[in-house]
């Protein structure tokens, strides 16, 4: 029997908006080039195959967790004892600021107002490192099959696409999608308990199956703009390289520890460093074109970092705020 129904009544809430918020803003830097690359498709088809590989993924991770949805990222974070209506709040702003094509690290400000400062210190930091590996991992690797690879994409990308470079895209798409969610599953779980029932469970997953299927049928958002300014990214073949280095960038930092981190900054490092290889390399478009996207991109995800904090700190010094604002008042 619920006691407290108004902190039930804010878990919930806060659930469905963070997993809507978290799907039109992070899942599309997962999902994007894949809906980028199969427009010929019907919705049904993609979502489907999206959301079968969401739901074995979590299934899996269910059984072998013992009920873990969120496959250990949440052992530092505990479940809130009591939900109040503060708690809404910042899946609230990151809808705002995804319709404004802000590429916010969800993590930050989501996770963060459940988390102690040492947590978000170390979210923080793992953040950063892994904007600096995928950056650097990307532009090595672009570096050396620029000329090799990436530019045969772009002069042949008019061209019929094999078959097999099809299914490559299909099965890259799974082994990112899946990779995106062992490690954003402390954002997407972060409302519920850290143990769920089958029925819990059965639920929640429903529900994220409707929202992905409102994904599929816009094809994405005001975010999707970010992976389709990218030279080549609907590319079927530039694309499936794409999920490849952002997906084993994803799995490093699962093993590394149990601190969850913004894949918002991975995803932004992969492609960063792929634009700078590819310009070096190929001369495709203006220096001042390149890098002009890319600081549009780094900025918008300073801007969402330093709102997200913002937020938090007020959200978790509330009462402080307003003890110092009624002692001025009192002056």
């Amino acid at each position: 029997m619920i006691e407290n129904i108004p902190s039930f009544l804010f878990m919930i809430t806060g659930f469905l908006l963070s997993l809507y918020a978290c799907v039109s803003n992070d899942a599309i830097q997962t999902l994007g080039t894949f809906l980028n690359t199969t427009k010929e498709r019907p919705v049904w088809q993609i979502w489907l195959y999206v959301s079968a590989v969401m739901v074995l993924t979590f299934v899996i991770g269910w059984i072998v967790n013992d009920g873990d949805m969120a496959f250990g990222r949440l052992d530092r974070i505990p479940h809130a004892q009591v939900f109040y209506w503060w708690h809404i709040l910042p899946p609230l702003v990151l809808l705002y600021l995804t319709k404004k094509g802000i590429p916010v690290a969800t993590a930050f400000l989501i996770v963060s107002v459940f988390s102690s400062n040492t947590v978000i210190g170390l979210m923080i930091a793992k953040s950063f490192i892994g904007y600096v590996a995928a950056l650097l991992s990307s532009l090595l690797l672009y570096f050396f099959i620029a000329r090799r690879v990436e530019k045969i994409f772009l002069y042949m990308k008019n061209k019929p696409i094999s078959k097999g470079w099809i299914v490559a895209k299909w099965l890259s798409t799974a082994f990112l999608w899946s990779a995106w969610l062992l490690q954003d599953g402390a954002v997407l779980f972060i409302y519920l308990p850290r143990k769920l029932t089958l029925l819990q469970m059965i639920l929640s997953l429903s529900i994220f199956a409707g929202l992905l299927f409102l994904l599929c049928y816009k094809r994405g958002g005001e975010i999707q703009n970010i992976v389709k300014l990218k030279t080549n990214t609907q590319d079927t073949r530039s694309a499936t390289i794409i999920d490849c280095v952002y997906a084993c960038i994803l799995l490093y930092f699962q093993n590394v520890n149990n601190i969850p981190m913004s894949t918002t900054w991975v995803f932004l490092g992969v492609l960063a460093g792929r634009e700078i290889a590819l310009y070096n390399r190929l001369r495709f478009i203006t220096q001042k074109k390149v890098y002009k996207h890319l600081l549009k991109d780094i900025t918008k995800a300073i801007v969402g970092l330093a709102v997200s904090i913002t937020v938090v700190f007020i959200l978790t010094n509330q009462q402080k705020i307003i003890d110092v604002i009624m002692h001025y008042i009192n002056l």
